[in-house]
């Protein structure tokens, strides 16, 4: 897709699908090879995630796995403004994402550390802290701040994703909210067949003229029905991502970053010789 994100002045280009490395500055993040808390670790991983091709880092310190409890407001401050810093030491080109689903954390990752985009899963369904008016605070706070926005659908099919999508998407820009990135919300809301269907019909969203961002990685979509593990996805999570690329993607976000950019120049080289 044809499409360049304005991050704080630097223009990024998605003519060629990008690959985003997980960094997850969280003790329970369900993927546990993920999980980055001291200062050496979170300087290795974003050290890795650059090594191996990334030009996107996103960072998430208040875990959104089924069941989990999210840590308080103040808890999930204090992880990003630990990490981010070592983040930017390591990685200043680099393009920083936070995964939050909360405002005023939004507005502190912008502010104080020049964050270049906001990656909104929304609120987990168990979480009691939140008002249902929560979500279009978010809206009215990343127009404000003017920075790329990634939202997320939980609805179960593609037709209420695309759905929801659209209406975001003009709530959004009545908003005067800019760069838009749209992620088909894979292992939320919806059941394994569901997500299934979702990822079967995913070239649908081109429809919308938005890059799509696919974060599948090793999620239990994949090893349930597969009978294994997170830790042994690895090969089932490179197979949905060359698809993903396949169908539209512009965006991979991903916990293995050398196996995703192997899938992009691998497709890549395919549309070339077309």
């Amino acid at each position: 897709m044809d499409y360049t994100l304005n991050c704080n002045g630097q223009l990024l280009d998605l003519s060629e699908p990008r690959v985003m490395g997980i960094l997850n500055a969280t003790p329970d993040s369900f993927f546990a090879a993920s999980r980055s808390q001291t200062e050496a670790e979170i300087a290795e991983r974003t050290q890795q995630i650059l090594q191996e091709g990334a030009t996107m880092i996103d960072v998430g310190a208040c875990s959104t796995r089924p069941d989990s409890e999210p840590v308080s407001e103040q808890e999930e401050m204090q992880r990003l403004r630990f990490a981010l810093p070592i983040i930017r030491k390591q990685a200043p080109d680099a393009v920083v994402s936070v995964d939050t689903f909360r405002p005023n954390v939004a507005r502190m990752v912008v502010e104080e550390h020049g964050v270049d985009i906001i990656n909104d899963v929304g609120a987990p369904v168990n979480s009691k802290q939140l008002s249902a008016s929560n979500q279009e605070t978010m809206f009215r706070m990343v127009s404000r701040l003017r920075v790329p926005y990634i939202y997320m659908s939980r609805k179960s099919t593609m037709k209420e994703v695309m759905l929801d999508s659209a209406k975001v998407v003009d709530m959004l820009r009545s908003m005067g909210q800019k760069d838009i990135i749209l992620d088909p919300g894979f292992g939320f809301g919806k059941t394994v067949e569901q997500n299934y269907r979702v990822f079967g019909e995913l070239e649908r969203m081109q429809a919308l003229h938005l890059p799509v961002l696919v974060g599948i990685s090793r999620k239990s979509m994949i090893w349930k029905l597969l009978g294994c593990s997170p830790a042994e996805a690895l090969n089932s999570t490179t197979v949905l991502n060359t698809l993903a690329l396949v169908k539209g993607a512009s965006i991979l976000r991903v916990h293995d970053v050398k196996e995703a950019m192997e899938c992009v120049k691998i497709t890549q080289q395919l549309e070339k010789v077309k």
